[in-house]
């Protein structure tokens, strides 16, 4: 669609999605052509108003220029929408900016105004209110709606609290569940911007032009960039767009977790993130665009099979088995029922943790006349055995060669490395799971093991109000027959009352404290697990009565006895590195988020 009714020309400028014949052409690296961003990076739309002779910024719009209908532009509103669909088809507005011209600029060596007129915003902050997190229930595989094979919804989402008092009416009694308190998935988000233009008429009237331009289309998340650190904000390394193999610069899952590496190698991984055999919520995370299998040909270029590809290998490094995790794929877009569509533009989530990874891994396919998992996997296996020292994961696609009637397998990730913790827990405290929103928007966990301490943190709010009388009892000088009894008033006995009064508490504020020390820590293992401290959504995972009711209530909707419990961390300052001592031990203190409850008088 296209903009009427003004003199000369209104198109995009800055925006942070372009292609190469744009006007971002050599002034940012790869035209700013990645599709994911962050909503915590500044978002910057500009409409460039020109075509008109002797435009520059210097010229004020003038209603003489009024002709024909066509006017001069004052103003352009920005209208932000967005959306979960994959194709950008249902869109909602979250904003809308007025915005008259850009301050003007002009040449430093001469003086000269720029040419044409400048309408720029910044929409980031809108879109990051849109977004926050997305927690897959413990011992789940992936996010799951019910009926619905989509990702709008995502899990335990960190989305505004909804109005929780509505109640279907197609049964006497009401549905239990209603459609109407659910929030959008908070992990990522679909953003699209239209822009309207506003021009000065003959009558010096500030009237509406006919038509609007849209920007491209991009996805946010909720990540973190360092700007002296982080080549994602400038590049695209760190998000998937299956097309092809590139090992080289290999796509990444959102974590910053140091237990990966370009290929399959375990001899030049960082770090391989230990997980206890136990342990039934470990995430991997990550954002998908398109599927290719980039083999026009080859039975087309749509994928068969996508997969989480994982092995696992002794303490000698003899491999043991191999396994395929795809709950995942219940989250994606199909073509025709059989393959994978090309456009996903969504993030996706697995759980590979040892305990869900036992139970609920496939054999891998290797011949098949095609269709869409979970239907194709048919056997079971579990992997993880007594001698299972180390295991590793990767994301590949999968298709059916009509060449020569072979699965052909591609590897779009770098390798992930997780290895057994199998020391004992303490019988007098358990070990501290962690699970944090990272820098990456996806969830990161950790398990804290030493010197646990417990506690409360009280306060008091004190009053003193008028004292009973303490200084005589009443005489009991009726005989104390049972008619007699009836004489006092129950046992409040007028006098003697140093049971009550005079300073009282009228409430107790608790909250309980507590902290962990983690195993030493390399740097670059210290410097990832800063994100805990750095991190605004943080939980650990609690086994109590109230959870077990959750899992007991319904097994499917918390399939685990643990839950997540939001936890406040407290530190002030946390060291990550001390040379003169080598490595180092984080303290993690923390308080639950939810205060003790304790009554008021």
């Amino acid at each position: 669609m296209a903009i009427t009714g003004i003199n000369g020309t209104l198109d995009w400028g800055i925006q942070p999605l372009d292609y190469s014949g744009s006007n971002l052409v050599g002034t940012f690296y790869e035209y700013r052509g990645n599709y994911l961003k962050s909503a915590n990076d500044p978002l910057r739309y500009q409409l460039q108003w020109t075509g008109v002779s002797g435009l520059t910024e210097a010229v004020e719009p003038s209603l003489a220029n009024y002709s024909s209908g066509n006017g001069d532009v004052v103003n352009v509103t920005f209208k932000v929408k967005v959306s979960m669909d994959s194709a950008g088809g249902v869109w909602r507005e979250i904003g809308v900016i007025k915005k008259s011209r850009d301050i003007a600029n002009k040449r430093y060596d001469d003086g000269v105004s720029a040419y044409g007129h400048r309408f720029t915003v910044d929409i980031s902050q809108l879109v990051s209110d849109e977004l926050s997190y997305s927690l897959c229930p413990i011992n789940k595989g992936t996010w799951q709606n019910g009926q619905y094979s989509d990702p709008f919804y995502g899990g335990m989402n960190g989305g505004l609290t909804m109005q929780d008092n509505v109640l279907g009416n197609s049964s006497a009694m009401g549905n239990p569940v209603s459609n109407y308190n659910v929030s959008e998935n908070g992990t990522f988000k679909r953003v699209k911007v239209w822009a309207y233009a506003e021009v000065i008429n003959g009558d010096g009237e500030i009237v509406s032009a006919t038509g609007s331009i849209s920007s491209n289309t991009i996805t946010v998340i909720n990540s973190v960039n360092q700007f002296e650190r982080d080549s994602v904000y400038y590049a695209t390394q760190f998000f998937h767009d299956i097309y092809g193999v590139n090992l080289t610069n290999p796509r990444r899952f959102n974590t910053r977790c140091p237990n990966w590496y370009y290929n399959d190698s375990a001899n030049k991984v960082a770090y391989n993130k230990k997980v206890r055999i136990d342990e039934e919520a470990e995430w991997l995370q990550w954002y998908v665009r398109r599927t290719y299998n980039g083999d026009a040909g080859e039975g087309g270029d749509y994928y068969n099979l996508i997969e989480l590809y994982g092995e696992t290998f002794t303490a000698d490094g003899l491999s043991e088995n191999t396994f395929v995790l795809a709950d995942f794929t219940r989250l994606l877009d199909t073509q025709d029922g059989t393959h994978f569509a090309h456009e996903q533009n969504r993030m996706l989530v697995q759980n590979v943790s040892p305990t869900f990874i036992n139970a609920n891994a496939k054999v891998p396919q290797d011949s098949s006349s095609g269709g869409v998992p979970m239907t194709c996997y048919t056997t079971s296996i579990s992997p993880i055995t007594a001698s299972t020292h180390r295991y590793r994961l990767y994301f590949r696609g999968h298709y059916l060669s009509t060449a020569s009637s072979t699965w052909v397998s591609k590897i779009h990730s770098a390798t992930n490395w997780y290895e057994i913790d199998r020391e004992d827990e303490k019988n007098a405290y358990d070990f501290v799971r962690f699970h944090w929103l990272n820098s990456m928007g996806g969830i990161d966990s950790y398990t804290a093991k030493r010197d646990v301490v417990e506690g409360l943190t009280i306060s008091r709010d004190v009053v003193e109000r008028k004292s009973g009388d303490r200084t005589w009892y009443q005489n009991d000088t009726s005989g104390g027959t049972a008619l007699n009894d009836l004489m006092y008033i129950s046992d409040t006995m007028r006098g003697g009352d140093i049971y009550k009064g005079g300073r009282e508490v009228t409430n107790v504020n608790a909250e309980r404290t507590q902290s962990v020390y983690t195993e030493p820590l390399n740097k670059s293992v210290a410097k990832w697990l800063e994100e805990i401290m750095l991190s605004p959504n943080v939980w650990i995972e609690m086994d109590t009565d109230a959870t077990k009711m959750g899992n007991t209530t319904n097994p499917y909707l918390r399939p685990s006895t643990k839950e997540y419990i939001p936890v406040i961390i407290t530190n002030s300052d946390v060291e990550t590195v001390n040379q003169a001592e080598g490595l180092v031990r984080f303290n993690i203190e923390y308080a639950l988020s939810h205060k003790v409850i304790t009554q008021r008088n």
